[in-house]
């Protein structure tokens, strides 16, 4: 190691550089700006009204809706209030990386059960992982009449929309012919899945969603 260089640390590296926290706090300003200016027109308000509810000047809140000035915690729940909207609705955007999950055709993963070696194929066509699993989308393809029919329960609503073929849908005590274009949704609690196939192949999706 070269003299001079003990202890050393790359500009591009470690802390976040000031040209970068400030570019960061400018982002900011320039959402709450643009989500402010929003629900004040959805709400039919000029800024003179808007400012007077506040409690502010209309030039402190026109520097607001235009990024020249950050807010305060206590001028953006004052604002929030006075739009009657949650203070997390002025930074819509501010997180604007989500996780999604694109599902080519044909490539969803394969989900074993009972039925799936006699023509009952079950196809998951994406997830999201950790505290976003709230829903589960399942294709569902049945090409063989057989005596397996598994019977599901668990927790959340499940929607059943039938795509192709015609079968026996049971939940419950209750069974419904479904054709495609028909749609269920019901308890999943309750004992529910197809009981006789009519015409194949019967193609249907579904989709449960989780209780949080």
């Amino acid at each position: 190691m070269r003299p001079g260089h003990v202890g050393s640390v790359d500009p591009g590296q470690g802390a976040a550089q000031p040209g970068a926290r400030e570019a960061d706090t400018n982002d900011l300003e320039q959402i709450i700006a643009a989500r402010a200016r929003e629900h004040r027109l959805l709400k039919g308000l000029t800024i003179s009204a808007l400012a007077r509810d506040v409690g502010i000047s209309k030039a402190m809140l026109s520097k607001i809706e235009h990024a020249q000035t950050s807010c305060s915690l206590s001028i953006l729940k004052r604002l929030a209030a006075a739009l009657e909207i949650p203070v997390t609705a002025l930074f819509r955007g501010a997180d604007a990386d989500r996780e999604a999950v694109f599902t080519p055709a044909g490539q969803g993963a394969l989900i074993i059960r009972r039925g799936s070696h006699v023509g009952h194929l079950y196809r998951l066509l994406g997830a999201l992982r950790g505290e976003h699993k709230r829903l589960e989308p399942l294709l569902c393809t049945l090409t063989e009449a057989s005596e397996v029919f598994p019977v599901f329960q668990h927790a959340g609503t499940e929607f059943l929309y039938m795509l192709e073929g015609v079968m026996v849908y049971v939940h419950g005590e209750a069974r419904y012919e479904m054709r495609p274009g028909d749609s269920l949704i019901f308890d999943g609690e309750g004992p529910h899945g197809p009981e006789s196939l009519i015409t194949l192949p019967v193609v249907f999706l579904t989709v449960t969603g989780y209780p949080q």
